[in-house]
Parts: C-alpha cells; structure tokens; sequence
C-alpha cells in the first residue's frame, strides 16, 4: 500500500480578540484596516458589503491574527508562562468556559499551571468562537483590562471586610499598594484553583496583566488572550 503524505495540521480556535489583534495591526502595518474599510466602501450593494464581512469573518481574520504573532515572535517581547514578556504563550492543559463574574456581567475564563507557574487567561465572552453574545451583554468596560477582569473574579463587597478596609486605610501607600497586588494575584489563583471540569490541550498567545508571587510564593500569571486554541 502506497503510504500516506503526513496530516495537515489545523488549528481549532476557540477564542479570537479581533479588537486586540486590529489595535496590533495598526501599529505594525499602518494603513491595512484603513485600506480594507475603503474597499467596503467603494460599493455599497448588498452583495459586496456581505463579501467583504464573510471575508474579514473568515480567512482574513486568521490571517491578520497569524501576521500579529509572527510580528510579535520575530520583533516583540514574546516569553512563556514561566517567563512572561509583555505577551506571553505557550501550550499548556487548560480548564475552561463561559461564566457569569462575580460582578455579574459575562465572562470567558482559562486557568491551569506549569510546574512552576499558575496561570489565568480572562478577556471577553464575545470573543468566543461561534458564540452568539451581545456585546451589549458585556462588562461596560469590557474584559481586557486589568480592573474589570479582576472586578469579575473578586468575591463582592461585605461587612464582614470593614475591619480589613480600616486597616489598609492605616497604612502607608507603599504598603497598600503591595498588598493589593498581593490580593490580586491571590485572587487569580483562586479563580484558576477552582475551576472545575476536564482540562483540554491549548495553545494560545495573551497579552500580560499580572505577574507575581502569589500564595505560598508560587508565581502567578494573570493574562488576556490574543487567541486561544484547541490542540490535539
């Protein structure tokens, strides 16, 4: 039997940022959104515009993403979990899934760990791929940033905590600015300790938000996600 060429490999997302990878592409290739939405504009009939969407939907959109990491991996500050640049990635077990946060409002949540390191990967439930959610439906101030990510991982607000609250109070900035980050970081670890679920392979690239001693002065590693990726 004549013997097979080896199997293309294909990359399963599960997750795309199109608002971040096209704030990347602005800066490394001025004038490519630009030109793309002149082109949707030169012809406003229906068919036209419904091409240039399903084409930005599809192959382009992968595309523009591929380009982005490939910029990143050759000029940016690329690590890995363990050694987090500006960005990092890498290929790691992830536990995962759409939640509600403890703010109420939607979010897409990744957690596992390294030998070394715990990791969480947190950004907006819209950019799940082949979701239908409302980006109205979203945090008012969207899942990218470090504020709002751990608004949606945080326990809310009780009287229990006004004791703990007088006391930071007391302290002096230096101070209550290493505890919060300590907080913060314990508060990732949780998030990622707790999920629940079998873990899938996963490959991904995400832009760096926390990085720090956390519990037990294990490293922790608090991201938002490029892209994520299912691998078999």
């Amino acid at each position: 039997m004549e013997q097979q060429g080896s199997a293309m490999s294909f990359q399963y997302f599960v997750y795309i940022s199109d608002a971040k990878v096209d704030m990347l592409v602005q800066q490394i290739e001025p004038g490519r959104l630009n030109k793309r939405s002149s082109e949707a504009g030169i012809d406003l009939k229906l068919v036209k515009a419904k091409r240039v969407v399903d084409t930005t939907a599809g192959a382009e959109r992968v595309g523009r993403l591929q380009r982005v990491i490939r910029h990143l991996a050759d000029f940016g500050d690329l690590g890995d979990v363990d050694a987090p640049g500006q960005f990092f990635g890498g290929m790691l077990p992830l536990r995962w899934g759409p939640m509600v946060g403890r703010d109420g409002y939607p979010l897409a949540y990744f957690g596992g760990h390294t030998g070394t390191t715990v990791v969480g990967l947190g950004g907006s439930r819209t950019h799940l791929v082949g979701g239908s959610h409302l980006p109205e439906q979203d945090s008012p101030s969207g899942r990218s940033h470090l504020p709002a990510l751990l608004q949606g991982l945080t326990p809310p607000f009780t009287g229990d905590d006004e004791a703990a609250l007088v006391a930071v109070a007391r302290e002096d900035d230096e101070a209550a600015l290493r505890r919060d980050e300590e907080e913060a970081l314990t508060v990732v670890h949780r998030a990622t300790t707790s999920l629940r679920g079998p873990a899938q392979n996963m490959e991904f690239v995400a832009k760096r938000l926390l990085h720090g001693p956390g519990p037990e002065g294990r490293p922790v590693l608090l991201g938002t996600p490029l892209y994520v990726a299912l691998v078999d």
